[in-house]
């Protein structure tokens, strides 16, 4: 009897699997890389991994994939790359995980990259941004780099289609941007798709993303007759260019990424500067059935309401690869991209459904039609529309 109580303490000690953590050891792993703690934008990257915790626990419960568990490992990269770069090493090499999921940042999403082609490792992005995140790191090269969370190029597209179908209204248009990567990347895709799409800036100014006073960019607006204008920055900078806005009683029509949703935009403008910027979403708070069951699982848990869409991202995220692995009838990373490229039975998720979501030459889940017009209405992220956003057709979104 003696021998039989210290077996498990002994094999316990010695790091040696039994038979029921061998059963553990059989669970499909995946992993989140993300920043949980450091930045704004870690609200975001905890809704994330809490959507995804909500679909693995579903999945599972109908019996796993290939008759296995779906298993999370997360690790917080709190907003610095290095960080990020050990974290998935450690995801890839020592947990030995078949995806990763994350980052909440697009810089360090930019930083390892490469690291996930070279190891064959499948990412589905459902938090950053970026457009350049799911680019391949050459031309017809295999790229392991998804995404399901809302895409710059996309936002900027919608954007100017409505500055473009807004002519009457829209003659003078001015860009603003942070100096930040994440600034200047949309600013470049603002140039870029302006041109495209025949629209003409009058007038290009930036700031600090820590500036607190943008009157003097302003005032060059004014002076410009400056009507419309497209500001891409994070969401306490959004704020401040509301206030400088609001010192010189100075309002022109004035769209914004999506960073104004974030409560820090909200709570640094106020409620009567904060519901003057238009912008874009993945979902608004006019939630469907679907969407209200998955809030009644998680929304207490979230830093704020606003950032409930990270949660669907993370959901649809799980079933993607879910699918991909039953597909592949594999874990093996390069045939899990190539059943990503290629997923041949519809995938029902919380925001729409994937028919064919990615191709070899596309990976991006969400394009600009799928995207929802919003701005903020005593204190909630309401639906916006007018005879003109609801012209808009994938044809207008030319980039």
């Amino acid at each position: 009897m003696k021998a039989t109580r210290i077996l498990p303490t002994l094999l316990a000690v010695l790091g040696i699997a039994a038979a029921i953590p061998n059963a553990v050891a059989q669970n499909i792993k995946i992993g989140f890389n993300g920043d949980l703690s450091a930045s704004p934008s870690a609200q975001s990257g905890q809704a994330a991994v809490l959507g995804m915790q909500a679909a693995i626990a579903d999945i599972n419960a109908a019996g796993g994939v290939l008759g296995k568990k779906l298993e999370l490992v997360v690790r917080d990269d709190v907003s610095q790359p290095p960080k990020s770069i050990q974290n998935m090493s450690d995801l890839i090499d020592n947990e030995k995980v078949a995806a990763v999921f994350g980052p909440t940042n697009s810089g360090n999403a930019m930083a390892w990259k490469h690291v996930v082609d070279q190891k064959k490792i499948p990412v589905i992005d459902n938090v950053s941004a970026g457009t350049d995140i799911t680019k391949p790191m050459s031309p017809g090269s295999d790229n392991y780099m998804f995404r399901v969370s809302m895409v710059d190029r996309e936002q900027v597209a919608a954007l100017m289609a409505y500055v473009k179908k807004n002519g009457a209204d829209s003659k003078r248009v001015a860009f603003m941007a942070e100096t930040t990567g994440y600034g200047q990347g949309g600013l470049k895709d603002m140039k870029d798709i302006a041109d495209a799409q025949g629209v003409k800036p009058v007038d290009i100014e930036q700031f600090g993303v820590d500036d607190t006073d943008m009157t003097s960019q302003l005032n060059k607006l004014k002076a410009a007759n400056v009507d419309t204008v497209i500001i891409w920055a994070q969401g306490t900078p959004i704020a401040q260019v509301m206030r400088s806005m609001e010192k010189i009683n100075y309002y022109p029509r004035t769209l914004t990424s999506w960073a104004s949703d974030n409560v820090t935009f909200y709570d640094a403008a106020g409620k009567q500067l904060a519901e003057k910027p238009l912008f874009l979403r993945t979902v608004s708070e006019n939630r469907t059935p679907e969407q209200d069951k998955l809030f009644a699982r998680v929304g207490s848990q979230l830093k704020a309401p606003s950032a409930f869409s990270f949660s669907l991202h993370g959901y649809d995220s799980v079933l993607l690869l879910a699918q991909a692995i039953k597909q592949a009838n594999s874990t093996d990373g390069a045939a899990v991209r190539a059943a990503l490229e290629n997923l041949n039975t519809p995938v029902h998720g919380l925001l729409k459904t994937y028919d064919k979501p990615f191709s070899k030459t596309n990976h991006e889940a969400l394009t600009a039609k799928d995207l929802v017009w919003v701005h903020w209405k005593d204190g909630k992220l309401v639906p916006y529309t007018d005879p003109l956003v609801a012209s808009l057709t994938t044809a207008d979104f030319k980039q």
